[in-house]
């Protein structure tokens, strides 16, 4: 007798739920495991929650409220840097997966595994961050973070094509534009460990934005919608403030994002 599958809704949600860093690390990789080998009903029997599991630390802040963080030369500053992007792919594995849990019936197999895979990326990304934090002697918690992140998830739950515009297209698509200097910034400090996981991360960041990006203009090609223009809209309508540059311009058409579509949106 074969044993029922487990339902990939319900696997994300156990992923989401998780408040230990690295069970959620663990559940999230299991999940997108699970889903590549097959083990997993395409089936969204469960709804996702509303806000994901949340360690006791670090302390969640308001941007305005969070301290200034240097220019990370110092170990201090550093470690500031390095643990702001630990949390910052932290809450990207759950907006991965909270992408594919609340999604995944609407959009499909494909839209689910690819971003189970980015769910597993971040996992990693955190896992090497944290490892490294903990090298310096400090790990992740032990400073405040921000919460905007997960906002800007909230406040597009209600539409797939506004979670994509904001969240790859936006928010993971400045991290293409910033990450460049923070590496020159950890190999100016002597942290050529640090360096090396900066360039996997960013080298993972652009096929997210990718595929972010394809889906965003697939979903418009179904709708009859001008991708480009569906983006402008809805960026106006749930990002708050212009698109933040100076831009990233190879990384970001290597990822799929036009300069003709950001440019008019820019700060």
């Amino acid at each position: 007798m074969t044993q029922d599958r487990s339902s990939v809704a319900s696997a994300i949600r156990a992923a989401l739920s998780a408040r230990d860093p690295y069970e959620k690390v663990a559940a999230a990789r299991r999940a997108a495991r699970e889903w590549r080998l097959g083990r997993l009903e395409f089936a969204f029997d469960v709804a996702m929650p509303d806000r994901p599991g949340r360690p006791d630390a670090p302390e969640l802040l308001p941007p305005n409220r969070m301290p200034k963080r240097g220019r990370g030369q110092s170990l201090k500053g550093r470690i500031a840097l390095l643990h702001a992007l630990a949390h910052i792919e932290f809450v990207a594995i759950d907006l991965a997966l909270d992408m594919a849990g609340r999604f995944g019936a609407e959009m499909g197999d494909g839209f689910t595994g690819d971003f189970l895979s980015v769910a597993a990326d971040e996992a990693m990304h955190f896992a090497l961050l944290d490892r490294h934090l903990r090298s310096l002697g400090a790990y992740y918690g032990a400073l405040p973070a921000h919460d905007g992140l997960w906002r800007s998830a909230h406040d597009t739950r209600h539409d797939v094509a506004a979670r994509l515009a904001v969240v790859p297209m936006v928010l993971e698509a400045r991290g293409l534009d910033v990450t460049p200097a923070t590496i020159e910034r950890m190999r100016m400090a002597g942290d050529p460990r640090a360096v090396s996981i900066l360039e996997r991360i960013l080298d993972d960041e652009i096929r997210h934005v990718r595929i972010g990006a394809n889906h965003f203009a697939a979903l418009c090609e179904r709708r009859g919608d001008d991708h480009e223009t569906a983006w402008k809209t809805q960026v106006l309508q749930h990002f708050k403030g212009p698109v933040p540059g100076p831009f990233n311009d190879s990384a970001r058409e290597s990822a799929g994002l036009s300069r003709s579509v950001y440019a008019s949106l820019a700060l």
